[in-house]
């Protein structure tokens, strides 16, 4: 098995990238922020303080899954529900940063996310899978984006799905995250000290596929 470990901060478009890659090489994508959304989803329809001592347990009674949907994209369940749209509310982005910080749903989460490494090729996406999940991975890549281009996307995207937006407060929340994720105890965000760093700030969606499919075939290519 050989893994693509896609790293970096929010709206630096992640996902998108992540999944759109596993499609070009024909590898496996795993989406790990909505493991951390359905966790924290869970914790909210528990009515529990997304940063008290019983998120842990709330998480780890938790049936979280993944699976691909038709479209490319990811179906989520959390407990047998299908929560693939509810994970991407503001409501939930506003806690997930607390409740990952956790110790031990981040230990809960990692084992779930290497559960999922039974593919010739994966692509994975995260805060810390070149660091922590996948530290052995064959090509690590970490994504970045000025504080304002990342503002800039996720208030694009809101406007897109028909939902309000002001983008001042998207960029105080892209900054608030930004620092609640490098400053955690458990797993801080960070490039492996391996990674290639891929700045989007100016890249197209396009040239972003393009640099990390070459850098795909450049490491493990002769692998696949």
């Amino acid at each position: 098995m050989s893994v693509v470990a896609i790293d970096g901060p929010a709206g630096t478009g992640k996902s998108t990238v992540a999944r759109r890659l596993a499609d070009r090489v024909g590898a496996h994508y795993l989406d790990t922020g909505a493991m951390y959304r359905a966790a924290t989803l869970a914790v909210q329809r528990a009515d529990v303080a997304p940063d008290s001592d019983d998120v842990a347990r709330v998480v780890a009674a938790a049936d979280i899954r993944l699976a691909p949907g038709e479209d490319g994209t990811t179906v989520v369940t959390l407990d047998g529900d299908d929560v693939s749209a509810e994970i991407r509310t503001d409501t939930v982005t506003a806690d997930v940063s607390a409740v990952s910080a956790n110790a031990d749903v981040r230990e809960r989460l990692v084992d779930l996310q290497r559960d999922h490494a039974d593919s010739a090729l994966l692509v994975v996406e995260g805060r810390d899978i070149g660091t922590v999940v996948f530290p052995t991975a064959a090509l690590k890549v970490f994504l970045t984006a000025t504080p304002e281009a990342r503002a800039e996307r996720r208030h694009r995207q809101n406007i897109a799905a028909g939902r309000e937006s002001v983008l001042d407060e998207v960029l105080d929340s892209v900054n608030r995250r930004d620092h609640l994720d490098s400053t955690r105890a458990a797993s801080p965000l960070r490039a492996a000290d391996d990674a290639v760093l891929v700045d989007t700030s100016d890249m197209t969606l396009e040239q972003v596929l393009d640099r990390l499919t070459e850098l795909v075939s450049e490491r493990i290519g002769e692998h696949r």
